[in-house]
């Protein structure tokens, strides 16, 4: 069966058809009717999310707390009023991962706020807290100089 060419030029000549109920569609949202689907939103996150990598707490021995602790003495006596004469320090600690278990070790130098013993944490200049358990090392700097040198405990090899 041989079908005309020319069965529908009709057709051609005839105008676009035009709603008077709805309007024209904007190209934007004529464009999102062809974008592909999302079936697993959030699936290329949680894959991501699963893949980022914490470190665990390390654990310090009894002389690098007893050192941690004497830093902290020494800081709470050296805290006046005025933000200038505020020690600097450089510390470092864990902190704890918002989304999953472990975190990372953080190391600022910042002056301090002060050394808060009823709720055992060291309270930096920007308002940032850490509670004392979480401290790894502390080294109280003067003229950009560290005066107590403090070693940072190494991560375990595995």
């Amino acid at each position: 069966m041989r079908e005309d060419s020319h069965a529908y030029d009709d057709l051609l000549e005839m105008s676009h058809p035009v709603s008077k109920r709805h309007p024209p569609m904007d190209l934007t949202a004529r464009a999102a009717q062809f974008m592909p689907f999302a079936a697993l939103t959030g699936y290329e996150s949680a894959i991501l999310e699963t893949a980022r990598i914490t470190d665990e707490r390390l654990e310090l021995d009894e002389e690098q707390q007893l050192e941690i602790g004497e830093t902290l003495y020494r800081l709470s006596g050296m805290i006046s009023g005025r933000r200038e004469d505020r020690p600097e320090i450089t510390v470092t600690w864990f902190q704890a991962d918002e989304k999953k278990e472990g975190g990372q070790a953080v190391t600022r130098t910042e002056r301090v706020r002060r050394v808060d013993t009823a709720e055992s944490r060291l309270i930096l200049a920007d308002g940032t807290a850490i509670a004392f358990g979480d401290l790894y090392g502390i080294r109280i700097r003067e003229d950009g100089k560290n005066v107590s040198p403090q070693k940072v405990p190494a991560e375990k090899e595995e």
